[in-house]
């Protein structure tokens, strides 16, 4: 540490009581300040005039100020020492109970740990410093956190919390209000996995805001989201209520490729491939979409009617069949379904009106280890699937296009 100048002028009598009161400083450093003051002070010339009670001359500098009313929760209280070195600094909430810190090697300053938490919390604060002579100040003050007019937080969380999902469900938050302080808020929301991923935000709207990984979620991870809207200004006069939690769990990873020109559907768990299955897609007029679809509903029995697409009863296309183990893909009527009527063709010819049929026994199986969630991705036309509102798309934007409408950018996710 560096030690300050040795001090003259003073007599021995006055020296004693220097060192008496740099000793009686000194019991005050918990925080970790030295006995340095008093050893330099060893050497001094002689005087034997009346010294005039000297003012010390160390000065404290508080970050945020001391009497401050509207402190941001969230910020961390910090002491500066001037021409002194802190020896003692205690923090407490209005419950009395301590906020912990770190002093300096050096004592010149003292940095809060914990930061200020809650609107129109107060906190103490206590601090004593001495300077090279010996002497001390001491100044005891007060702050408290603003209370905000105005607050808003989180209207909808999707997929529900506590929720168990497929391994390509995004999960979307839905604000009270516009945001306007996007990049604020976004900072504010913390992604923390059980096996670390590389994801990011990205602003759906003024009110909407989804988190998705660059890839796939891994199967059977913990998932935490926390929004830690206290002390965010989310728009102007609008800061955010509380701090939200979320929590969810993937099941197993179960990923389908599905070669429309092949015909064949290879069903993946947990990246390794457990079944190919034979499968007839969309015909001619009726083809599948090529792209990423994600298992939106499981019905085990379905009645599915053509005139729901907009085909004429009367038309040579029109069907109305009951449909067993029945899994949608997208809003406009693509199904993972039992087609006994075709197996004739499964594996060799597409002759359906969009779904991608399969045996009885083979849609049975599928059916058993499908969650929704689950991941289909789709090869062999130039029908695409597209980023519109036709299912779950995301896995169709580009990372760089996803990264657009990102404030943040990539993150990876904090470990759990």
């Amino acid at each position: 540490m560096e030690r300050f100048p040795r001090a003259s002028g003073f007599t021995r009598g006055r020296l004693l009581v220097v060192v008496g009161i740099a000793a009686a400083a000194m019991p005050l450093t918990a925080c970790g300040a030295t006995n340095d003051f008093a050893s330099g002070l060893t050497d001094v010339s002689l005087s034997s005039s009346a010294p005039i009670a000297p003012k010390s001359s160390a000065r404290l500098t508080f970050t945020p100020a001391l009497g401050d009313t509207a402190v941001v929760p969230g910020s961390a209280i910090k002491v500066v020492a001037d021409k002194g070195l802190i020896t003692s600094v205690k923090v407490v909430n209005a419950t009395g109970s301590p906020v912990k810190g770190t002093l300096s090697t050096d004592n010149r300053s003292w940095v809060a740990q914990d930061q200020l938490i809650g609107y129109g919390t107060k906190y103490v604060v206590a601090v004593t410093a001495v300077d090279r002579e010996g002497l001390t100040t001491s100044t005891r003050q007060q702050v408290r956190t603003l209370v905000p007019e105005h607050t808003s937080g989180i209207a909808g969380v999707d997929p529900s919390p506590d929720s168990t999902f497929g391994v390509g469900i995004p999960i979307t938050l839905t604000f009270d209000d516009p945001v306007e302080n996007k990049a604020e808020v976004e900072k504010s929301l913390i992604v923390s996995t059980s096996k670390p991923i590389v994801g990011a935000w990205r602003w759906l709207s003024d009110t909407q805001a989804q988190f998705r990984p660059k890839t796939y979620w891994p199967g059977n991870t913990q998932i935490e989201i926390t929004a830690q809207l206290v002390g965010v200004q989310m728009s102007p006069g609008i800061w955010g209520d509380r701090n939200h939690t979320y929590t969810f769990t993937t099941y197993d990873s179960i990923v389908g490729l599905v070669n429309m020109r092949k015909h064949t559907l290879v069903v993946r768990q947990n990246g390794k491939v457990i079944r190919t299955i034979p499968i007839t897609t969309g015909k001619p007029g009726f083809e599948s979409r090529s792209g990423v679809k994600v298992v939106l509903t499981k019905e085990r029995n379905r009645i599915m009617d053509a005139a729901t697409g907009g085909t004429d009863p009367t038309s040579p296309e029109y069907y109305r069949l009951n449909v067993e183990y029945a899994m949608r893909l997208t809003w406009s009527g693509e199904f993972l379904h039992a087609a006994p009527w075709s197996e004739g063709s499964q594996g060799y010819d597409n002759v359906s009106h969009g779904c991608t049929g399969m045996s009885t026994e083979n849609a049975a199986w599928l059916y058993g280890i499908s969650n929704l969630g689950d991941v289909y991705e789709y090869v062999g036309n130039d029908k695409q699937m597209g980023t519109g509102d036709n299912g779950i798309t995301v896995w169709n934007v580009t990372w760089a296009d996803w990264l657009k409408d990102s404030q943040a950018g990539e993150i990876t996710t904090t470990s759990l």
